[in-house]
């Protein structure tokens, strides 16, 4: 494994999931809601900043290997997975959408797997969909564990339409993938 900045932003990106949950198990009198929902909302954007920079290092220092690359989505998937299970616990989100979210990281995740097996990742590769479907998770969910009003606008408010924005991205994007995917499944299929 190696071990260089972007990997060690990674794993702390993953360190920051545990903090994230245990903020939510602390009891009331021993944290205000407001206090325990503001470091909540820092932790993820402090995580959002640190998945930006390290795929940011790692080209520009040249830095890239298949362990990174490995990493850093599954770091993406598990803190944006744990926030959405804490705001469904909190009520801050449906549950039709968690599964939404969730449910085509998995999807996406296995079919860039077997597709990298079959020697077609190419065909599944990053789309300008999915950044945007990740541009706005990214400000959504901060924005439903802060919870409180910034100089008069709602963040349940902005958090609430951009997790819709962020669901309806996250089908359209799932479908792209599937549909550049089909014919290579297809062609596998035929051949067995």
């Amino acid at each position: 494994m190696p071990l260089n900045i972007p990997i060690v932003l990674t794993w702390v990106r993953i360190g920051l999931i545990p903090l994230l949950v245990l903020l939510f198990y602390i009891p009331d009198n021993w944290m205000p809601t407001h206090t325990r929902d503001t470091i909540a909302a820092l932790a993820f954007i402090g995580a959002a900043v640190t998945d930006w920079f390290d795929g940011w290092l790692a080209r520009r220092w040249n830095q890239t290997s298949s362990f990174g690359a490995f990493l850093d989505p599954v770091a993406d998937k598990l803190m944006v997975s744990a926030a959405l299970l804490i705001l469904l616990a909190l009520n801050r989100v449906d549950v039709f959408i968690a599964l939404i979210i969730i449910g085509r990281e998995i999807t996406i995740s296995a079919l860039r797997e077997w597709m990298a097996k079959i020697g077609a990742s190419g065909s599944v590769a990053v789309h300008r969909l999915g950044k945007f479907k990740t541009a706005a998770q990214m400000v959504a969910i901060p924005c439903l564990l802060y919870w409180q009003p910034i100089n008069g606008i709602s963040t349940p408010w902005v958090g609430r339409i951009l997790i819709f924005v962020a669901a309806v991205l996250t089908v359209w994007s799932m479908c792209y993938y599937l549909n550049r995917a089909w014919p290579v499944i297809r062609d596998k299929s035929d051949r067995n």
